[in-house]
């Protein structure tokens, strides 16, 4: 990568839980990454809540930082299905980049169809620092949306699960029904909110 050449990484969070939006960034990191910035990123699911905090405080810090963000609904997942929203998050965040960038580094093996290059990369949150940004960004994000919407809808755990279907989630479903932000087109949701 030449020095004024602008790559992003672009990555999403949301695709497996019950309930709420899929949620995906895009950043673009300064050339020569800061070194301080540069230790502080992984992927987002293998660090602790308290460095993905930290890392995105100092993304957001760092001058020469780029962020764009993107969300899917629930309305929208129902529509298009969750790969097809997942795809639709992605584009919104690169889309609301200050500029188009050169290339796009996406993680996993799908392309969502932008009109810049772009390059998929398996795993690439864990070895492109790009893609370990936004993966950071998008995992703050949603999970800080997840514990506002747990304070509406209390009983779910989303403070502590973000809407993946573990135990308490599930009790909760089929004790309390689905809510608004529940997936109901997924047959795990409709299935304990009917207690089949």
């Amino acid at each position: 990568m030449t020095r004024g050449e602008r790559i992003a990484g672009v990555d999403e969070v949301g695709r497996g839980p019950l309930a709420g939006p899929v949620l995906a960034a895009a950043v673009v990191l300064p050339v020569p990454l800061p070194p301080a910035l540069g230790r502080l990123l992984g992927d987002s699911k293998k660090l602790s809540a308290a460095a993905r905090e930290t890392a995105y405080a100092a993304l957001h810090a760092t001058p020469g930082v780029e962020i764009g963000v993107g969300a899917a609904s629930v309305h929208e997942i129902a529509r298009r299905n969750i790969l097809q929203a997942s795809l639709l998050a992605m584009r919104r965040a690169v889309a609301r980049l200050p500029a188009p960038p050169g290339l796009a580094l996406v993680d996993g093996n799908q392309s969502p169809g932008l009109a810049c290059p772009t390059r998929c990369i398996i795993s690439g949150d864990a070895t492109e620092p790009a893609i370990s940004a936004a993966s950071i960004i998008a995992k703050v994000l949603r999970d800080r949306l997840m514990t506002r919407l747990a304070a509406r809808h209390p009983g779910y755990g989303w403070e502590a699960n973000a809407g993946y279907g573990t135990a308490t989630h599930r009790a909760a479903l089929h004790r309390l029904g689905a809510t608004a932000h529940h997936r109901a087109g997924f047959g795990t949701v409709r299935q304990l909110a009917l207690g089949v």
